[in-house]
């Protein structure tokens, strides 16, 4: 068995650009670090034999980028129709506006400062453009903003930040808040019990393989996250950074400030329910 096979969600391994099921292609953006992993998946998607596309989270403002995926689209003979964000984050809709610009699209998206055009998103909506079906379902907790997009059709899901394909995401505190964040896992979590999804598209990472695997494990990471966090304050720990030194010390220091946001909103989490 590889390591791969061996890691939560089955990643597939390499990230880059191309096809990643029979509806969606990847267009890796070229913005690694430590906390995009390779970069932004920007996703290119559209039925068989349709040639008009969706493009969810154009990425950077980056020009070769935003050309890029155009030129994607044009190769497989599609017309882009529609933009859609899973969230506000500059790494996934910086460049948004721009992408309006070469392709003449509306922008969607829950948050109406970031919209161009007069629809945004709800709970719910199915997003229909040549035969592709996508329904929104709304994933709050990394950002309040955040969505996630479900792909019936491909059994898949697009889950911006809030499930990567390697490692885990920060609830990005105060915007961010934790029991949103549990509930929308839980959410992801029965779409793949009740809705046949296995395999999610992220944001940044290798696509998963095994949905409900990840889910799983993202969900008993946060549990396990959180008894390390009210163990530190039950050890005297009193600010975030304190906890974060104590609970996050295996951890590269170039991701404590990250870090810090996500024990925030733990710590808050625990307050709200009389945990500290």
């Amino acid at each position: 068995m590889s390591d791969a096979a061996a890691l939560p969600g089955q990643p597939r391994g390499v990230v880059a650009s191309g096809p990643a099921t029979a509806r969606a292609v990847n267009v890796l953006a070229p913005n690694p670090s430590a906390m995009t992993l390779d970069g932004t998946n920007t996703w290119l998607l559209s039925e068989p034999g349709s040639d008009l596309a969706v493009v969810v989270d154009p990425g950077p403002l980056d020009e070769g980028h935003l050309s890029g995926v155009v030129a994607t689209a044009e190769r497989l003979g599609k017309r882009v129709a529609l933009t859609l964000l899973t969230h506000g984050h500059p790494d996934h809709a910086e460049g948004a506006g721009r992408f309006a610009e070469l392709t003449g699209t509306p922008v969607r998206a829950l948050d109406p400062a970031l919209r161009l055009g007069d629809e945004g998103l709800g709970a719910g909506e199915v997003v229909t453009v040549g035969g592709l079906e996508l329904r929104v379902v709304p994933t709050p907790g990394h950002t309040s903003d955040s969505l996630s997009f479900h792909l019936p059709a491909d059994g898949a899901v697009l889950t911006g930040d809030t499930v990567l394909g390697r490692g885990t995401t920060m609830v990005a505190h105060p915007d961010g808040r934790l029991g949103e964040y549990l509930d929308s896992l839980r959410r992801l979590r029965s779409l793949t019990v009740d809705d046949g999804v296995r395999t999610v598209l992220p944001g940044h990472g290798p696509v998963l393989e095994d949905a409900q695997g990840a889910l799983e494990f993202y969900l008993a990471h946060r549990a396990a996250r959180l008894a390390q966090v009210a163990a530190a304050v039950a050890a005297g720990c009193r600010t975030s950074a304190e906890v974060v030194a104590r609970v996050y010390a295996d951890v590269d220091r170039s991701l404590w400030p990250a870090a810090e946001l996500s024990v925030r909103a733990q710590l808050e989490y625990l307050r709200e329910r009389g945990g500290s």
